[in-house]
């Protein structure tokens, strides 16, 4: 989206292939990397706010491991691909899995040519050789060092941007950073070895040997170093060699709030606008979004019905 603009008592949205809509109201449900849509509000003056998000890395284990970690017994053959759900807190922020995708594969989900970013997925099948999850640590706009990124409401949009074009770099294209989790947590600073001859990974564009630490923020390595060990106390056997770290997932949630009153879910700035979902910081999946998207549709039904008595 270029441009929305007050036209009488409509909206006048125009989007960045030239295509134009009018409405009396506007649902804002972007999803959380509409960089576009943040920039318009803040070169407007609109209110925005920077918001907190997670960041890491996608883990990706073989399905095999997970599932005897997870099943033991002899039935496992006949039961479906493995999942898991961890968190710890360490050194004051969460850390914890992420969109796990058992009998899953990894893809790319860059948004431009200079950055890289990965998620995960799994088809209905789940039949893969491999489970993958996003493995992340919260960050909060405090953590952000002032200055460096800026202190206005895109700052935290600045910060991710840079680790995701450090990634790029550090590969030269859409290649992923890749380490042994083992020889990650063994590592203790920026340059350590990598992990020389690595696992298969269903990641297609291919994954390339390298220290994470020359990707991720200390902040994020330091806590994702220290997690690791701890899962494995929960899952016996995830802490391994045969386990592979991916740099970056960085899309977790939105980087920015788009704000709303809480009584009409309207923008305080623009009337009959609806932040609505991921995109606006209210949601944190599809089910979540979708249960936002329906108490928008919910507030201007009344507004309508109310406004044509």
């Amino acid at each position: 989206m270029t441009e929305l603009k007050r036209s009488g008592s409509k909206w006048r949205v125009i989007c960045s292939n030239g295509d134009s809509f009018t409405a009396r109201f506007v649902i804002l449900a972007t999803g959380h990397s509409a960089k576009d849509v943040y920039e318009l509000f803040a070169g407007n003056k609109w209110k925005i706010e920077a918001k907190g998000f997670a960041m890491g890395v996608r883990v990706e284990h073989p399905q095999y491991l997970i599932n005897q970690i997870q099943y033991h017994g002899r039935f496992q053959n006949w039961l479906p691909a493995a999942e898991y759900s961890l968190v710890e807190q360490v050194d004051g922020r969460g850390v914890f899995s992420f969109c796990m995708c058992p009998g899953g594969v990894l893809v790319p989900s860059s948004t431009s040519s200079d950055s890289l970013v990965l998620n995960g997925m799994s088809s209905s099948r789940r039949n893969s050789q491999w489970a993958n999850a996003g493995m992340v640590v919260s960050i909060e706009p405090e953590d952000i060092a002032l200055g460096q990124y800026g202190s206005d409401s895109l700052s935290m949009l600045r910060f991710q941007e840079e680790v995701e074009r450090k990634a790029f770099e550090v590969s030269g294209s859409f290649r992923a950073p890749a380490q042994r989790m083992t020889d990650f947590v063994r590592s203790s600073a920026r340059g350590a070895a990598t992990s020389g001859v690595l696992p298969q990974s269903s990641y297609f564009p291919g994954v390339c040997s390298a220290s994470l630490r020359d990707v991720l923020p200390t902040m994020v390595a330091d806590r994702l170093k220290k997690a690791f060990p701890l899962f494995d106390k929960k899952m016996k056997g995830f802490y391994t060699s045969e386990a592979l770290l991916l740099a970056v997932e960085s899309r977790t949630s939105s980087t920015v709030r788009i704000p709303r009153d809480p009584a009409t879910l309207q923008h305080p700035d623009l009337e009959n606008v609806y932040p609505c979902g991921e995109g606006a910081g209210y949601a944190g999946g599809i089910v979540s979004s979708a249960l936002d998207g329906i108490n928008c549709a919910q507030k201007i039904f009344l507004v309508a019905t109310s406004a044509a008595r």
